[in-house]
């Protein structure tokens, strides 16, 4: 397996980064979408997504259940991307059940070392502005920090995508 986490702020840039890697891998690329569309400026976000895609890439949504998702289409000659590990780990905070959320994390990280193919994951890095006023809010943002914290020392590789230029962060440029 080899892994990539792309990080970057809203609008940085990491999703078409990601793209580009899931096309110039050579394989066949399936579109892991933790997105849902709860209102319209969200239903638009996906929309343009979905308009820059391939149309031969395959698209498989899954907002809740991820591990499940990527065992299930991992694959030697498949690139899986994900987008994004945030809007997946907002979802799960918002699950009714208060353990479900480390559950379902560690089933993640225990899982991804072990897949076959190429992985690409796309996060958002929200811990570089204010600490958020909400409880809510700062859970999120303490979770995604330990959630990217976690990810980056399992993926060979982590670029941070800063107004749509990617900055290699491991393996260390020389």
């Amino acid at each position: 397996m080899t892994c990539e986490l792309i990080l970057g702020g809203s609008r940085s840039g990491k999703s078409a980064l990601a793209e580009q890697r899931a096309q110039d891998s050579g394989l066949a690329v399936i579109y892991l979408a933790t997105a849902t569309a709860g209102d319209t400026e969200m239903a638009a976000r996906i929309a343009h997504h979905q308009s820059r895609r391939p149309a031969h890439w395959q698209l498989i949504e899954e907002p809740v259940y991820l591990s499940q998702a990527l065992q299930q289409h991992a694959a030697a000659d498949r690139c899986l991307l994900v987008d994004c590990l945030t809007l997946w780990l907002t979802n799960l905070l918002c699950h009714p059940n208060p353990e479900f959320l480390t559950q379902e994390k560690n089933r993640f990280l225990e899982l991804l070392p072990t897949l076959p193919g190429q992985i690409i994951l796309v996060s958002n890095e929200v811990g570089m502005g204010i600490v958020p006023l909400g409880e809510l809010s700062r859970r999120f943002s303490d979770e995604a920090g330990y959630l990217n914290q976690a990810v980056a020392r399992i993926c060979e590789r982590v670029t941070l995508s800063v107004a749509g230029l990617p900055y290699l962060l491991k393996p260390t440029p020389a």
